[in-house]
């Protein structure tokens, strides 16, 4: 089973890749893209693409510190190589827990990590998402509370309570991690607080991702019309914070919810397919052929170890 199941993921995510990056073109025509993507200026469109891999450097120090984590430290170089291959696909299939989880271990395994271990990779990594957003959000519904009222549709003191709380949880996240030196049990599970400093790695991390995500998007909308990079951060974060406590107006997606509020009735192709290109789909197409070539260099790699395992000793 084990010979059949680890290429088929391989299988599996390549051809998801694929189709998700014909799905989202397909609904343009060749002039339509082309025509986007040149009506944004070089400086802008350059802005967009640094502010994109600054995020997923980022995003490979959730890796890096993870990896420290489990006690299983690996050079950086291979925790950027996980961390971008995974992620790269994995935010664009969705349920990032699994399908980006899935590429991890296929990189992980092969050096010698357990998947419990991976599993405690991916869990690390995704309470640094978290306390990343809720640091960001708490700022934001605290300091720009009346763009989370019109967003929410909340009373201010619902927002403040909530602000409040998204960066309650982040401080006693170091507290634990401070003084906790025992697993922490909740029913059935249990997690080990990491040490002090891998948690404020955490929080700095996570918010510094969130502000790039948000600066790619605001350098496109810039493109276009004149829109303050506070606005555009304020509104992204609360979008993701308030997602989870709150429906977006419409049923939107994030993005969507960010374009609406501050660009009603524009024509907003280009910015939302620059950004598209910029953060989701170049990473993919990069990622899904750094995913296969990784495939195929350590298939070549396990059949010459099994030839000349396989080979007659000679006299």
């Amino acid at each position: 089973m084990r010979k059949i199941w680890k290429p088929l993921i391989a299988v599996v995510a390549i051809g998801l890749a694929a189709f998700l990056l014909y799905r989202t073109l397909s609904r343009y025509s060749i002039d339509q893209l082309l025509e986007a993507v040149l009506a944004i200026p070089v400086a802008r469109l350059g802005a967009a693409g640094a502010f994109a891999a600054a995020s997923y450097v980022c995003l490979s120090g959730f890796d890096y510190f993870a990896l420290r984590y489990v006690g299983r430290p690996q050079p950086y170089y291979r925790a950027a190589w996980a961390s971008f291959t995974s992620l790269s696909l994995g935010h664009n299939i969705g349920l990032a827990f699994l399908s980006s989880g899935a590429v991890r271990y296929r990189f992980y395994a092969r050096w010698g990590l357990s998947a419990e271990q991976v599993a405690k990779i991916i869990l690390f990594c995704g309470i640094t998402v978290g306390l990343g957003l809720m640091v960001l959000g708490g700022a934001a519904l605290l300091l720009r509370s009346s763009l989370a009222i019109e967003i929410t549709g909340l009373s201010k003191p619902v927002v403040i309570v909530l602000g409040l709380a998204c960066l309650a949880i982040p401080a006693l996240y170091l507290v634990l991690s401070a003084f906790v030196r025992k697993p922490l049990r909740i029913r059935r599970w249990a997690l080990e607080m990491p040490p002090l400093r891998l948690a404020i790695g955490q929080i700095i991390i996570g918010s510094v991702n969130f502000a790039c995500v948000a600066a790619c998007l605001h350098q496109a909308l810039a493109a276009v019309t004149d829109v303050a990079y506070m606005g555009v951060a304020s509104v992204y974060v609360i979008a993701n914070t308030t997602a989870l406590i709150s429906h977006v107006p419409g049923g939107l997606g994030v993005i969507e919810s960010v374009v609406m509020y501050l660009l009603p009735g524009q024509d907003l192709i280009g910015p939302l397919l620059v950004f598209r290109f910029v953060y989701f789909l170049i990473p993919l197409c990069i990622g899904s052929v750094v995913f296969g070539l990784t495939e195929l260099l350590y298939r070549r790699r396990n059949q010459a170890h099994a030839s000349r395992s396989e080979a007659p000793v000679r006299a």
